[in-house]
């Protein structure tokens, strides 16, 4: 059995290849090959010996001999979205697309109800990047005081609001007003979000680390609650405890950046002796570089998770296990700014791994928590899904 096990979510970073990218309009999208291609040289050793990127489509940066176990995962639920990608990790089958407002905004009905509540007026309500959407409206703002909010191609309320006219704990107020409104099922988008920001003029508008995100709670009990309930430590770095609403969550680490999640990350790997899971999600693939459609911003964030990884390898012990896998796609160089309907990768590693190889090609994400439960001595619960890969870990071990 494995002590400690590190999940770490590149969010957003798939490697091509969906199986129904067709339903979502997103064939021939590769997050993963794009945001190669925009590097004129990749730099990136540790995850090459790891076997990392022979996941890539793109035989040019495969290697022969590496030392992690390596596998495509399918999503098998309806959607392409981040509570959908980690619901499923964790074991849950998501049947029902979220409900979004990308094509209209929000109804007006929905819109008066957060204005009386909030005592603001509205502006905005549309799809829109939420740093394009400030520099149009934020000066606004600061002379009207009204409250921005948009939505993307995601099931999400964001509300943007400019420190100097909205202070942070009214913001946050505000938010969770309206993830109470939105708890009726004509408005019950997955995801309420505090978007934070400072500045003076649309040159130097700049949002925040103080992001909050206020989600639904899973609808039944995840992968997360079984190693909770049995006594078992779930650490969340990142926005985990957010996406799961704290549910089956015993301690959690909000961060600022991915290097932040990251550090804390090794530092945990360094200090802390627990036993259980330390689930990491690094956020700023999707947010910074995916929905921007920034790839070599893109690239360079994953050189940076790719040093970082270097230094957490170090502190690795014998019983300790590394997952690096993701959530879901988003193209920096396709279409729209949208998410897309990728695969997603997943390595694998321990120190004791003899040879690297790659696994038969799974049709769910859910097989990474069967995984950790199954190394726990947990059952899964009779609505939770995915097949451990245990037993291949162990074999390649022996």
């Amino acid at each position: 059995m494995f002590r400690r096990i590190f999940l770490i979510v590149l969010d957003s970073l798939g490697i091509g290849n969906g199986k129904d990218a067709s339903k979502f309009d997103d064939v021939g999208s590769n997050t993963l090959n794009s945001v190669l291609k925009s590097a004129s040289e990749v730099k990136l050793d540790t995850l090459k010996e790891l076997g990392f990127l022979n996941l890539s489509s793109d035989a040019k940066y495969h290697i022969n001999d590496y030392k992690g176990l390596i596998c495509k995962l399918n999503e098998a639920s309806a959607g392409k979205d981040t509570l959908t990608g980690h619901y499923e990790m964790m074991g849950l089958l998501v049947t029902k697309p979220s409900i979004t407002f990308t094509e209209t905004g929000f109804p007006q009905d929905l819109i008066d109800v957060l204005e009386k509540r909030w005592g603001r007026k509205i502006i905005g309500n549309k799809s829109a990047s939420g740093t394009e959407i400030i520099k149009e409206l934020g000066e606004r703002q600061l002379k009207t005081g009204e409250a921005i909010v948009y939505t993307s191609a995601d099931s999400v309320l964001q509300v943007a609001a400019n420190d100097a006219v909205i202070p942070l704990d009214e913001l946050y107020k505000m938010c969770e007003i309206a993830r109470e409104v939105t708890l009726e099922d004509k408005w019950k988008v997955d995801r309420i979000i505090a978007r934070p920001f400072v500045g003076t003029n649309k040159d130097n508008f700049t949002r925040t680390s103080n992001r909050h995100d206020y989600a639904l709670s899973p609808f039944a009990k995840t992968y997360l609650d079984n190693l909770k309930d049995n006594n078992f430590e779930v650490i969340a770095i990142g926005k985990i405890n957010d996406i799961f609403n704290g549910q089956g969550i015993s301690d959690f680490s909000k961060t600022k950046s991915n290097l932040d999640g990251l550090n804390k990350t090794i530092e945990i790997c360094k200090e802390r002796d627990f036993k259980g899971l330390c689930f990491v999600n690094l956020v700023e693939f999707d947010s910074e570089y995916g929905h921007r459609r920034n790839s070599l911003g893109y690239y360079n964030c994953l050189k940076e998770t790719n040093d970082k990884i270097e230094e957490l390898l170090k502190y690795l012990k014998d019983d300790d296990l590394l997952i690096i896998t993701a959530d879901h796609g988003n193209d920096p160089c396709y279409k729209g700014t949208d998410h897309t309907r990728e695969q997603v990768p997943l390595l694998i590693y321990n120190n004791k791994i003899k040879k690297g190889k790659e696994l038969k090609e799974r049709m769910t994400f859910a097989c990474i928590g069967a995984t950790i439960i199954d190394n726990f001595g947990i059952n899964k619960l009779d609505h939770q899904i995915g097949d451990s890969l245990l037993e291949d870990i162990e074999g390649a071990i022996k």
